[in-house]
């Protein structure tokens, strides 16, 4: 590989060290999680200063290609990125600079995933450490890890390390999970996977954890006998749209519950750990993973967009999206209902939701607490007392909103409803973030704590396989796009007498 001609002075951000020395393999270079997500985090690290200088990336993809050739492509993707205001990506203009760092290091690979001689010509340009990245469908993972263990390429000295970061989903079920472990914990060990959920890699679901574990107030009062329930939602206004051809065979369900709504329920509700060491805190998201009851089918709504309007716009109906089938019931909406069996959560229901085409995009944690005994305002003229309700926001907010009741002026004792607040922007610098760099820049450093580990994984298909096997596919609700989802999951909170949030932020 020829030498880089780029270079950074060392402006790392504060308090913290450049990745050491290493080739990011990135299998899947012409994909599009490539384009959109990876080559700008990359960019944000290297703006950061917390790449290395001996630092390079090899492209691999089965198409026909060179080194300028996948330089040329990335940057006008960059370019292109960067001016969507729909995208993750967000700049006012590309420093030549820091992409330039990247850009110089770029290489590229045409190989077949399935065929040994791939890897063998990859052992020919690697030498020292390296982080694998199957940027890559599902049905390539385990392919890929073999062929890089019988080519040698993850063998590790005390010295060098090799390192693969693996995309979700991680199975489809909890036997395919099973199976995709065992079969890659066959070519490495444990340590040296990485399976990646990129909601970890979002600020504020980083920082539940100094949230609840460092501050007195909270910590005592986190617990059953003080909250009723707890709301965690992922609701998106967008549909399936291009995606039709992934999405059929595998529903919101399979794409969002096991991974990402399991991460928050996790971080929410995890014991403290002794030390954030990377094995403790690991251990303790496994621990309340495995602590979730398997879901009834009574416990759970499966829904399914149809035409409406989203945004000010008609927008159409599942069915009607490219690549589905027009008597499709895969679902677009979950909402379930979990119990954890464990000694803090007994009693208190955790209830999740997330769909597409909803009437607002929010992602959040909703706590919600008993209320005070209020005999003592029985002969006052007041409304109904709403709970104490505490919203950490994480998408398109960043920060924690809550909500109580306090006396409203004038001479009677009536009692009315406000909120307080903060957000991130307001406190702490605003620094460029796609959700991938905090973890890209981990797996280099070879810490693990973000990354879910084979028994957090199995532990989050154990929960949900009762649904998976044998849930009637006639069983499927109907909500129109731009709504809250279907009435089905009203209904699921309403007979306990709950009722969801609302999805603009509202109580009611």
């Amino acid at each position: 590989m020829a030498e880089p001609t780029t270079t950074l002075k060392d402006n790392a951000a504060c308090g913290t060290k450049p990745a050491p020395p290493c080739t990011l393999v990135i299998f899947g270079a012409a994909g599009d999680l490539t384009k959109r997500l990876l080559m700008p985090s990359l960019y944000n690290l290297a703006g950061a200063g917390l790449l290395p200088e001996g630092f390079s990336i090899l492209g691999v993809d089965h198409n026909d290609g060179t080194d300028e050739g996948l330089r040329d492509s990335l940057t006008k993707a960059l370019e292109a990125f960067s001016k969507d205001p729909t995208s993750e990506f967000h700049a006012d203009r590309i420093d030549p600079k820091s992409w330039g760092f990247i850009r110089d290091r770029l290489h590229y690979l045409k190989g077949d995933f399935e065929k040994p001689e791939t890897f063998e010509a990859m052992a020919q340009q690697i030498s020292g450490s390296a982080v694998f990245y199957c940027a890559v469908a599902a049905r390539f993972f385990g392919t890929i890890v073999d062929g890089l263990g019988q080519a040698g390429l993850l063998k590790q000295d005390g010295d060098h390390f090799r390192r693969v970061v693996i995309e979700k989903p991680f199975g489809s079920d909890l036997a395919s999970a099973r199976e995709l472990n065992a079969r890659i914990l066959k070519q490495g060990d444990e340590s040296q996977f990485y399976r990646i959920d990129h909601f970890l890699g979002k600020e504020t679901v980083q920082s539940i954890m100094a949230f609840r574990f460092a501050n007195g107030l909270l910590e005592p009062v986190w617990r059953r006998e003080y909250i009723d329930s707890v709301q965690i939602t992922a609701a998106e206004t967008v549909g399936v749209e291009e995606r039709g051809k992934f999405y059929e065979p595998t529903g919101a369900l399979r794409d969002m519950v096991p991974n990402h709504m399991f991460q928050l329920l996790c971080m929410v509700g995890m014991e403290p750990p002794n030390s954030f060491d990377a094995e403790a805190v690991r251990s303790e998201k496994a621990k309340l993973a495995e602590a979730v009851r398997p879901i009834p089918r009574e416990d759970a709504v499966r829904g399914q967009y149809t035409a409406g309007t989203s945004e000010g716009r008609d927008v159409p109906g599942y069915r009607d999206e490219p690549n589905v089938a027009k008597d499709s019931v895969t679902e677009t909406y979950i909402a379930l209902k979990l119990h954890i069996e464990n000694w803090r959560w007994a009693g208190v229901p955790f209830y999740i939701r997330t769909g597409k085409r909803m009437t607002g995009r929010r992602t959040e944690i909703a706590v919600l607490f008993k209320p005070a005994p209020f005999k003592m305002f029985e002969d006052t003229p007041t409304d109904d007392l709403g709970p104490t309700v505490m919203r950490i926001l994480i998408d398109p907010d960043h920060g924690v909103s809550t909500e109580f009741n306090v006396k409203v002026p004038g001479p009677q004792m009536k009692i009315g409803r406000v909120r307080s607040g903060f957000r991130y922007k307001d406190f702490f610098a605003d620094r460029p973030n796609v959700g991938y760099e905090t973890l890209l820049y981990d797996c280099m450093i070879g810490d693990a704590t973000l990354f879910q580990r084979a028994d957090n994984i199995e532990a989050g298909w154990a929960a949900v396989d009762p649904l998976l096997q044998g849930w009637p596919q006639k069983d499927v609700a109907f909500y129109p796009a731009g709504s809250a989802g279907p009435k089905e999951a009203d209904e699921l909170l309403a007979r306990d007498g709950r009722h969801w949030l609302g999805l603009d932020g509202e109580t009611d």
